[in-house]
Parts: C-alpha cells; structure tokens; sequence
C-alpha cells in the first residue's frame, strides 16, 4: 500500500518505444539544482571548469564503454549538457527488449537510459574524487531525451546545439535570467 509520502515518478518516456533500438536520440542532462558547476560563458565562448572537463572527457569516453554507441555533436554548458547519441545496433548479447521493462527494473545493456546512467555514474564518481565531496549530488535524477526522426530535425538540433552558448544569456537555465524579487 502506498502512503501519501511516497513518491511516485511518471516516465517522461514514450511507451512501448524501444530505447535500445538503432537511432539518433538527443540528450540534455542537467545539474542538480542547475547549478553551474561545468564552467562560465565567457565573450560567448564555454570555458571548462574541472568538473566541466571531467564532463566532456566521460561524455568522449561513451562509445569506449558501449559498442553500440557514436557521439555526435554535443555542447557541455555552465549546467547542463545538449549531445547526440546515435545507437548503431544492439549490443552483441543484448534482448532488444520495450524500455517499459527498464524504466525502473532491469537495465537494458546499450540501451539510452543505460548510456546516460553510466555516463552520469562516471562524470559523478570522478568529480567527488577531485571535490571530496561523496554525498553532494551532481545531476538531476531525470534526463530529457528526444528520439531524433529524420535529417531535417537532426540538422535543426545539431544547429541548436551549436549555437547553444550564444543563446545562453537568453536562456532559462541561466542563473542570471532567474528574477531575484
């Protein structure tokens, strides 16, 4: 039975949609509390921080750990990250199993919710190891993702993606967008 306390977390996910089939997905994961650990946009250039050149190496690191995975154009920002990810094939030894199953049960070895935990598991493990900081989160527990249907649209988010940092002045997640009244 189910107390009022409990949480109960809606998958932002398309049902029945098959996450770890071949496919162009576009990602954004952010911050906890988008706070802006990776770096400052500085005359409209991204300057790393540590943590933001931890970020991009994991992030560069995706296809080493998963054989099915090519990266494509991506942008680590002050507090978040915009990226393609294109899954080739399943992964030698994978079910090519609906996502429903892995929403909040089994992993789907190669599948987008796996790659992005991982990720999201290897940039955290090395930013506490250089912050000692172990039990601050990093990320925010969600992450969008965007199943990408054809040229035109991956053109679009490539172009987005791309122009990301001059547009971050205009931005929501940009702290000093947030109104202090």
């Amino acid at each position: 039975m189910k107390t009022m306390n409990q949480h109960h977390r809606r998958s932002i996910r398309l049902k029945e949609y098959d996450y770890s089939q071949p496919g162009e997905y576009f990602i954004t994961i952010c911050t906890n509390n988008h706070e802006c650990i990776f770096g400052n946009i500085i005359h409209e250039e991204m300057k790393l921080s540590t943590e933001g050149t931890i970020a991009q190496r994991c992030w560069e690191e995706i296809p080493k750990h998963f054989s099915n995975v090519q990266l494509d154009e991506y942008i680590i920002m002050p507090n978040h990250i915009h990226g393609i990810i294109i899954l080739t094939e399943p992964m030698v030894g994978t079910r090519h199993a609906v996502s429903l199953r892995e929403q909040f049960a089994k992993p789907v070895i190669g599948s987008v919710p796996t790659v992005v935990r991982s990720f999201k598991s290897a940039a955290t493990k090395r930013i506490h190891e250089i912050r000692n900081t172990p039990s601050l989160p990093v990320w925010q527990g969600r992450f969008f993702e965007h199943i990408i249907r054809n040229d035109n649209e991956l053109n679009n988010i490539r172009d987005y993606i791309q122009n990301n940092v001059l547009k971050w002045m205009l931005e929501n997640d940009n702290p000093d967008n947030i109104p202090l009244w």
